[in-house]
């Protein structure tokens, strides 16, 4: 460490939990962080400046006007600029010594183990639950520690898994029947801000293997009235079936019976020439029958109706199911 980069973290390194070895475990750590939205921007920015070597940044998203409230590293003049390559050049004139590496593609199951297994710690800010169930899924096969939060209005949570701990899917077997957005609910951008700065201070708690050890925990906060819960999910068990997977639209095959849930008027054409448009409702009243032999493709815009309809077709002895999250 030369005394540039010394001067840089004093603060820091003067910390007994952090120190001069700690110093250099986080220069040679590898961060995967998915998503450079509103809890990304919190997450990029602390560890940026914390001096974490390399970092890859996973979004395939475009910076727009409503996102500023809540995305303090983008400005006016990056608007229309893609989120991922805005964040690094941003980041990279906060600290010229971290190693910063855009991906400007949405997170996928066909990139989702590659880019994982390169990194030594994955951080889920997409706040996309399909995105969360495959970067689980991808750490869990790896080794590899997860921190995930999600926050919507004026609450969120923030979680340790895999590596060690159990996964996302033995805390949460099932998605939730329905799935709120910015658009729809509304965000704060402190709400955002403080959540974010807690994954990146989880982050940091992992990459400097502090004890008692953050795995397994899962944190809660409602900022709207100041309460704070949480619990520990160690003893949790991994689900032996029923796991619902998620797959690539390069993976769907032609004798796969495929059905998009979305209407024609929240997407007039299908990317599948085969596909069958059924709304998620009706199959879960059992009104469509569908050839038991056949691997089954349920796809919709964020995942939760292709779930909704894949647990409705489970219950009617169907056991061959994909799930596609086809994004906006």
């Amino acid at each position: 460490m030369n005394a540039s980069t010394a001067d840089r973290y004093a603060r820091q390194i003067v910390l007994p939990e952090v120190g001069a070895a700690g110093q250099a475990r986080l220069a040679a750590a590898r961060v995967l962080v998915v998503g450079a939205g509103g809890l990304g921007c919190a997450v990029l920015q602390y560890l940026t400046a914390a001096g974490v070597g390399t970092l890859t940044v996973v979004d395939h998203d475009r910076v727009e006007e409503s996102n500023l409230h809540r995305q303090p590293l983008y400005r006016m003049s990056d608007l229309g600029q893609l989120k991922a390559s805005a964040a690094c050049a941003t980041l990279t004139q906060l600290n010229p010594h971290v190693r910063l590496q855009a991906v400007t593609q949405r997170l996928s199951a066909a990139n989702a183990a590659a880019l994982v297994s390169a990194a030594q710690l994955v951080l889920d800010a997409a706040d996309s639950f399909a995105v969360t169930y495959m970067l689980s899924d991808a750490c869990q096969q790896s080794g590899v520690p997860l921190v995930s939060a999600s926050v919507l209005g004026l609450a969120g949570y923030v979680g340790v898994f895999c590596g060690g701990a159990p996964s996302y899917r033995a805390v949460f077997p099932d998605m939730p029947g329905a799935a709120g957005s910015c658009a729809e609910s509304g965000v704060l951008g402190s709400a955002v801000g403080v959540l974010g700065t807690l994954q990146a201070h989880l982050a940091l708690a992992l990459l400097l293997d502090w004890q008692p050890a953050v795995r397994g925990r899962l944190l809660s906060l409602d900022l709207r009235t100041l309460r704070f819960g949480g619990f520990s999910f160690t003893a949790a068990a991994e689900p032996q079936s029923g796991q619902l997977t998620f797959i690539s639209p390069a993976e769907v095959v032609a004798n796969d019976v495929v059905i998009d849930l979305r209407s024609a008027q929240e997407a007039p054409r299908s990317p599948f020439a085969q596909a069958v448009r059924l709304d998620v409702e009706t199959l879960e009243r059992g009104g469509a029958t569908l050839p038991q032999g056949a691997r089954v493709v349920l796809c919709c815009r964020s995942g939760v109706r292709a779930w909704r309809a894949a647990r409705a077709l489970e219950r009617c002895g169907h056991r061959d199911l994909a799930l596609i999250a086809l994004g906006e």
